[in-house]
């Protein structure tokens, strides 16, 4: 697969133990709601390859525990992050209160450029709901994040948290605000990219025609 994809970006799930972020993985790599989900032991990995604006992207995509005692492990591995999903759980205000920590974790040990989409998660119980869609918006707003409710259990809103953080690094990356070629970007040319730029450009279009099949 990786062998036709124009990138590659990498991603971190990062939030307080219990918000379900090994769920939302699951969810968006396997379409199906995991069962019977235990709390994640340092680092857990996915990968899938997604369509954006036209581009082929593979996300590596790694879930950290959210438990206090594997934070000095999961710290090593945001560094080189392109995007994260800030997990909270829309049911426990603590949860809530954690994320300026996470947030803070993430801007200072990825990189102060790394793209974060907000999700409130556990949306399918709402009539459990401690956080209110308006007062998040506004923590969103506020941090510069983007933000989406998103339910592991019934998949909504998830393939377009990653598609919306994938989708803004793709447009940082086309207005030269993000370079794949610097070091620690999150971000490297898939195969498919490289080849089209060590070609002549005369090459390129010869390539494109033979491609067109």
């Amino acid at each position: 697969l990786s062998s036709s994809s124009d990138f590659l970006f990498k991603f971190l799930v990062i939030g307080s133990a219990g918000t379900g972020k090994s769920c939302l993985l699951h969810q968006f790599i396997e379409n199906k709601f995991k069962q019977d989900s235990n709390h994640t032991i340092g680092v857990e990995f996915g990968s899938k390859v997604v369509n954006v604006g036209g581009k082929t992207v593979k996300l590596q995509i790694w879930d950290t525990a959210g438990q206090e005692r594997f934070r000095s492990v999961t710290r090593s591995y945001y560094r080189g992050a392109a995007g994260a999903l800030l997990v909270y759980d829309i049911t426990s205000r603590e949860t809530y209160n954690a994320l300026t920590n996470w947030l803070t974790d993430a801007r200072t040990l990825a990189s102060p450029n790394i793209v974060i989409i907000l999700c409130g998660n556990k949306k399918d119980l709402d009539a459990d709901r401690e956080v209110t869609f308006l007062e998040a918006s506004r923590f969103a707003q506020e941090n510069e994040l983007m933000f989406l409710e998103t339910s592991a259990l019934t998949g909504e809103n998830v393939e377009e948290a990653f598609l919306k953080c994938a989708r803004t690094i793709l447009n940082k990356i086309e207005s030269g605000e993000l370079d794949p070629e610097r070091m620690g970007s999150g971000i490297q040319y898939g195969d498919a990219s490289l080849r089209q730029l060590r070609q002549p450009r005369g090459a390129q279009a010869q390539s494109r025609q033979q491609c067109s099949c």
